[in-house]
């Protein structure tokens, strides 16, 4: 299950939000999800750990290799949150118009 505190910190961080981006295209492994930056591997083994400690990546062994896999299901729960946030807040403001009418 995803912490939402520790997810949306998670996700505060442009590299990881990259991160999470180039995963929802497919399972990549830390040096193919090296590639694009400009950062040692090291640093993004630390953010894949970030993001699989708050539940939202997953790594696996397939042989020698250790891909990562975003956790979509959990990608879906912060929607939800972030969903139903909208929803209290539209009716809020729906009420405050009605309110000031």
């Amino acid at each position: 299950m995803t912490d939402l505190d520790s997810a949306f910190a998670a996700l505060g961080d442009p590299v990881r939000r990259a991160l999470v981006s180039r995963l929802a295209r497919g399972d990549a492994t830390v040096s193919e999800l090296a590639a694009p930056f400009d950062l040692t591997q090291q640093a993004i083994s630390h953010h894949v750990g970030v993001l699989r400690r708050c539940g939202l990546v997953e790594q696996r062994r397939e042989g020698t290799r250790r891909p990562c896999r975003l956790r979509a299901d959990q990608l879906t729960l912060l929607g939800s949150w972030i969903d139903e946030q909208r929803h209290t807040w539209n009716d809020r403001l729906d009420s405050l118009e009605k309110h000031l009418s």
